[in-house]
């Protein structure tokens, strides 16, 4: 039985197709390598809204590595618009210890006079410049910055050139291997920004992570910004203080249908909380670099979760 995040990542793949992001041979590929048969993968991306598979449909490949060709047709997609918030501050690449002896490995971005230090997630291909350069913005905001790599246990991102195997290896670790290594990077932001309260900020899966950490009995966070990202079952959000605005898009659906839960455990928990949907925008509208980027709604998003940090973090 796949994991919730495991599903939430087969999900992503079949709106990629049938949003017209990727074609059904593409979907097929990424699908198989989150370990769905053909069957399996026909049937979700059918109950996701795709349409029935034509005479011409070719089986898609099911070897562990793309070709040449595949990789170049999956790289993220050319810039879109310009990036919500100021020029980013240049990050650097750091490793840090992380749980049972492995190496952790982040983008770090120090502002010049920290009003408080958060943790960046990236969202399911890993981390890429696009979450360097939010590092970035937040240091230039005033807020120094970790984005961390939560592949760092298998080599990092950049060892998987094909962006649809990093989707996949995510898809493979445990939830507690998310927590204990964002734990460590919240050690790693403490001890590089003495004295500084702590937020956190994550998209699409680094949304869910988000979520996963709030759950996970962390109480050294004072700000949390999950965007459109997946709620983990049963969260209980108790062991945490941390003030939380809960970002959505108003087109997306899929994460939306957990949008009043996340309110009523966050209710039930007593934090200070504000549910924020972004009209007119979809899934992943913050990023530039992708096919669904609202520069309204990142803009109107940008300021408000620095207001936000502002508040609780300065």
């Amino acid at each position: 039985m796949m994991s919730p995040f495991h599903r939430y990542l087969a999900e992503e793949v079949a709106l990629d197709h049938v949003e017209g992001l990727i074609p059904r041979r593409e979907a097929l590929r990424r699908l198989a390598l989150l370990g769905l048969g053909l069957p399996a993968a026909t049937a979700l991306l059918a109950a996701c809204g795709a349409p029935e598979e034509s005479a011409t449909t070719t089986a898609a490949p099911t070897g562990s590595a793309a070709t040449p060709a595949t990789t170049a047709s999956t790289a993220a997609p050319s810039p879109t618009g310009s990036p919500a918030g100021p020029s980013p501050l240049p990050t650097e690449a750091i490793t840090f210890a992380g749980p049972e002896g492995s190496t952790l490995r982040g983008a770090w971005a120090e502002a010049a006079e920290p009003k408080g230090a958060v943790l960046v997630i990236h969202e399911n291909r890993g981390l890429n410049d696009h979450t360097r350069s939010v590092a970035g913005r937040l240091a230039a905001a005033g807020y120094s910055a970790l984005a961390l790599d939560l592949l760092s246990r298998d080599g990092g991102t950049e060892a998987f050139p094909d962006t649809a195997q990093a989707t996949a290896k995510l898809g493979e670790i445990q939830p507690q291997q998310f927590v204990a290594d964002m734990k460590a990077a919240l050690g790693e932001i403490a001890n590089r920004a003495e004295e500084a309260k702590l937020g956190m900020i994550g998209f699409c899966f680094g949304g869910g992570m988000t979520w996963l950490l709030l759950a996970s009995d962390e109480p050294r966070l004072a700000a949390a910004a999950p965007f459109y990202g997946p709620l983990p079952d049963a969260a209980d959000f108790t062991g945490t203080r941390a003030a939380v605005l809960g970002v959505y898009a108003e087109q997306d659906d899929r994460v939306n249908a957990t949008r009043d839960a996340a309110r009523a455990a966050l209710e039930k928990a007593g934090l200070t909380h504000e549910i924020a949907t972004f009209a007119g925008a979809g899934h992943a509208f913050f990023n530039d670099t992708g096919q669904r980027y609202n520069p309204q709604a990142a803009s109107e998003a940008w300021e408000k979760v620095t207001a936000w940090f502002a508040t609780h973090l300065a």
